[in-house]
């Protein structure tokens, strides 16, 4: 069973740093994608960044292009999110998520409990 634990939200002021961390466990798939999403008070779930297994192929959402850095640690099965030059449209439950097709047309989405992160002076 695939599990995922996220760590590193918290309050920080505009402009500051933060690096959420999404350690895995259970994974057992040869391909799959893991990626950060963040959902907002009153909003829809939003994706924020991605990586495939094999850590050549990644991509953000134009609204954080430029600040945040998605990452892999194969050797701690651990993805991270850098976030710099915070904004407070940044604020938000950060999920992580890991998506598998291990057979065409089937698709397996876990997640994690998400962790907070606020912007604000």
């Amino acid at each position: 069973q695939v599990q995922l634990v996220e760590s590193g939200g918290g309050l920080v002021q505009p402009g500051g740093s933060l690096r959420l961390s999404c350690a895995a466990s259970g994974i057992t798939y040869r391909f799959y994608v893991t990626s950060w999403y963040r959902q907002a008070a009153g909003k829809a779930r939003e994706l924020v960044a991605s990586i495939n297994s094999g850590g050549d192929s990644i991509k953000y959402d134009d609204s954080v292009k430029g600040r945040f850095t998605i990452s892999a640690d194969n050797a701690k099965d651990t993805v991270y999110l850098q976030m710099m030059s915070l904004k407070p449209e940044d604020t938000g439950v950060y999920l992580c998520n890991v998506r598998a097709s291990p057979i065409w047309g089937q698709i397996n989405d876990y997640w994690g409990q998400g962790t907070q992160v606020t912007v604000s002076s």
